[in-house]
């Protein structure tokens, strides 16, 4: 298990120190005394308020969450230590992470994708910590709303089904179908493309789809959807697919079938077009409700929320790859990710 740690203390000015005193001792309590009485975190000067960040795997999207969650919080002036931690896939590895965690006695729990925030769901069940999740995208279908969930909110990466539609009709306006690919064991990723199918179902768009249950079959699963006649691929918020888009892009693009995908990072790893999460804005809006909670706020009045705006980005060298003529007003809305050359603005 690969384990990272960050810590970052900050000093509190002595404004804060005042406004702390001001609430009384309720607001001047240890974090874990905010959280029994159903708070949120803050904490005094002297005790840090510790926050946990952890996620199932490594891959661009999800990184780029972490790195602006814990520039947020270091940039906000609050008292913090910052640890983040990665499960590097291993569902056993997370399991282990968190019951550490909940044994070390951490302040606020960020549990990065749908998996990672199920499995913190269940390991502080009974529990008032704090736990703010991000990039979830269905958090009703995922039980993290509702009775038992009081101590819970975040911010959620779902995409709706007539952008993704829209998207490919963009590029492509006489696609005749749309393979949908996606992995079995995401609940994130099979509720989008649950929702896309549905739209498709309703609106008589013809479409297949495949799923995985481990990369090894990626390969496999995308040749399966070729061979169908899919003329557009598209993958939402799907981790493990996320993970590997240079597999994914190389047997689409061999056949000239474009990727479609859910998220900027894809597109800047070899997707050709999104309509979809700026991962940036996600982890700046969850450092918000992160921060809100350190404050005092209890995450029950704090309800998940979705994302301010959506991303819009293209990838021209995988468009000259597909041989794909993109005329200006195909263009107009949309940024340049990568260049025709590889030069990619991803991050920038």
């Amino acid at each position: 298990m690969k384990k990272i740690r960050m810590t970052a203390v900050l000093a509190l000015t002595a404004a804060f120190s005042l406004a702390l005193s001001a609430c009384g001792s309720s607001a001047s309590s240890a974090a874990s005394s905010a959280s029994a009485a159903g708070s949120g975190a803050s904490a005094p000067a002297g005790d840090p308020i510790r926050v946990s960040i952890v996620q199932p795997m490594s891959h661009t999207s999800l990184d780029q969450i972490r790195d602006t969650i814990v520039a947020q919080l270091e940039a906000s002036g609050l008292n913090f230590e910052i640890e983040t931690q990665n499960a590097n896939g291993d569902t056993s590895a997370l399991n282990t992470i968190l019951q550490n965690e909940k044994s070390s006695g951490v302040d606020i729990l960020i549990p990065i994708a749908t998996s990672t925030a199920q499995s913190a769901k269940s390991v502080f069940e009974g529990s008032d910590l704090p736990i703010i999740f991000a990039a979830v995208s269905d958090p009703v279908a995922a039980g993290l709303t509702g009775e038992g969930c009081e101590n819970i909110t975040g911010v959620s990466n779902n995409i709706p089904a007539d952008e993704i539609v829209k998207l490919i009709s963009n590029f492509q306006p006489d696609y005749q179908k749309i393979g949908f690919l996606y992995t079995s064991s995401e609940t994130n990723s099979v509720s989008t493309i649950n929702a896309a199918k549905a739209y498709c179902d309703e609106n008589g768009i013809a479409y297949e789809d495949a799923s995985i249950a481990a990369l090894s079959e990626l390969p496999t699963a995308v040749n399966s959807l070729l061979s169908k006649g899919v003329d557009a691929l598209y993958t939402g918020n799907d981790n493990s697919i996320a993970s590997a888009m240079p597999t994914y892009t190389d047997a689409a693009y061999s056949r000239k079938v474009p990727v479609y995908c859910g998220a900027d990072s894809m597109v800047a790893d070899g997707g050709f077009a999104t309509i979809g999460v700026d991962y940036v804005q996600l982890g700046q809006q969850a450092a918000d409700l992160t921060l809100k909670v350190a404050e005092g706020t209890s995450p029950a009045d704090l309800p998940y929320e979705t994302l301010s705006e959506y991303a819009k980005y293209v990838n021209l060298q995988a468009a000259d790859t597909l041989g794909l003529e993109l005329t200006d007003e195909m263009l107009e809305g949309y940024n340049v990710l990568v260049e025709k050359d590889g030069t990619s603005h991803f991050g920038e």
